[in-house]
């Protein structure tokens, strides 16, 4: 197997590195044929992939900018947004809950984080090692990214009203969880996240482009939620002006999209549903 690719020994999965040819130090990690992860090791303040730079807006907005902060990050991929974090908030402390060790080392030393990053990387499943955290994270995570994926979708497990209820008490005072959904057609899945995560917290907004709203195609949608009210008077203008423009719904707009979805609890969670062979999540801008 080339020095780039790793078989994923918890998955199966094939992880695999790819440079651009047109731009030295522009990566792509992907697993089992998906792209998940982009990462720019000159430019870490530069978030390529549509849903990451979503996530990264609410990263933005959490503190005033410049502030360090405490991230935990549940799913690691190419550890683009904790390189994010590092970058645009010096200082910041960093918990990473990563299942596959091989992913891990297979970044490390191909995509090494910059130094002085303050990251702490914690192997296993997300789910098992939140329950494990340290107590000095209680009420001390400014920003929760929930970004889990096994190849192309979510597992069932790290979905439910349970699940998200072992982050509520992580949570600072203002703190946001960001949830990375994916979706298609209908959105059913989509529909029944949003329902699940403001069962669980009382503040929720999403943010997609207005195709993937309408149902009309697989992508992402990333949504926020909080036991605060969300800092975002800003965002809807930061999501019209990205390469890939995104609309923020909340309040009526975001009850009627949830109206009717059931809210799902362990025993009713089911894995996202996969996307066809040919679909990319995301593709990176520039």
């Amino acid at each position: 197997m080339p020095e780039l690719e790793r078989r994923l020994a918890v998955s199966g999965h094939v992880a695999r590195l790819e440079e651009s040819r047109s731009v030295p130090g522009s990566w792509t990690l992907y697993v089992d044929g998906t792209p998940q992860s982009h990462v720019e090791l000159e430019r870490p303040d530069w978030l390529g992939f549509e849903y990451v730079r979503r996530i990264g807006h609410a990263i933005d907005l959490v503190r005033p900018e410049g502030e360090p902060i405490t991230a935990l990050h549940l799913g690691g991929g190419a550890l683009t947004l904790p390189r994010y974090v590092a970058a645009t908030r010096p200082g910041s402390r960093q918990q990473v809950v990563e299942l596959e060790s091989d992913l891990v080392d297979l970044v490390r030393e191909h995509l090494p984080l910059p130094r002085g990053a303050q990251v702490r990387v914690r192997h296993g499943d997300a789910r098992e090692v939140l329950q494990k955290l340290p107590s000095g994270l209680d009420g001390a995570v400014d920003i929760a990214v929930v970004d889990i994926f096994s190849g192309a979708r979510t597992p069932a497990h790290v979905t439910s009203a349970e699940f998200y209820g072992l982050i509520s008490p992580r949570l600072a005072p203002g703190g946001i969880v960001a949830v990375n959904v994916a979706d298609g057609a209908g959105l059913a899945f989509a529909r029944s996240q949003a329902a699940t995560l403001a069962h669980v917290f009382p503040h929720l907004a999403i943010a997609a482009d207005t195709s993937m709203l309408k149902g009309r195609r697989f992508g992402n949608v990333v949504m926020y939620a909080s036991h605060d009210e969300l800092p975002f008077a800003g965002l809807p203008r930061r999501l019209a002006s990205d390469p890939s423009p995104a609309k923020l719904v909340d309040g009526d707009e975001l009850r009627r999209f949830i109206a009717g979805a059931p809210v799902v609890t362990d025993a009713t969670a089911v894995p996202s549903p996969p996307p066809a062979r040919s679909v990319f999540l995301s593709k990176p801008g520039r």
